[in-house]
């Protein structure tokens, strides 16, 4: 079994950006091996969340009109969020997040739509590249904990895969630390 101390993040892959007009969309994809009815519990059931989403839920997110509070890592401010799409096993939609299912073969294809502020768009891909890796590991039964905000930040290879999705989506990597991103 790995442990935090044993995770280093692989190489950046499966990430683009889009921009539609002042909106800066980050689109990260994974496939996973697992079905999408396991992947849709690990995306919409609050404990499952705990373990690897970079916010904790009060509820579950797997139905049309739940409000529920989703607080992010680092945060401590809950955010009110209603589920506006949840179409099980294949699509969910809240706030500024699309999650989108796919089956494919024995797995997954999971399909992840941010909308992010320009800036910080190398780390949210980083963050949940991270998020990803944790996520696999659950579902697989090899839990190494939740890895998110600043804890993500202070793992081997965070600047380097930073700098990777920087590379790949023709941006700046965010100066390093950012005071304004430590803040938010």
């Amino acid at each position: 079994m790995i442990d935090h101390e044993q995770y280093t993040p692989g190489p950046a892959r499966g990430a683009q950006v889009r921009k539609d007009g002042e909106k800066w969309t980050l689109i990260l994809v994974r496939e996973l091996r697992h079905s999408p009815e396991k992947v849709w519990q690990a995306l919409t059931d609050p404990a499952h969340l705990r373990e690897w989403a970079p916010f904790v839920a009060d509820g579950s997110l797997g139905t049309v009109g739940a409000t529920v509070n989703l607080t992010w890592v680092g945060t401590g401010r809950p955010q009110v969020t209603t589920v506006t799409r949840a179409d099980a096993p294949r699509l969910l939609e809240y706030n500024d997040i699309r999650w989108e299912l796919e089956a494919l073969g024995g797995g997954t294809r999971l399909t992840l739509w941010h909308s992010i502020d320009r800036r910080f768009i190398s780390w949210g891909a980083a963050g949940w590249h991270i998020c990803f890796d944790v996520l696999e590991r659950l579902l697989a039964g090899e839990p190494i904990g939740r890895i998110a905000g600043a804890e993500a930040m202070k793992f081997a290879g965070w600047q380097r895969l930073t700098a990777e999705y920087a590379r790949q989506f023709g941006m700046e990597a965010p100066n390093w630390p950012s005071q304004t991103a430590q803040k938010s």
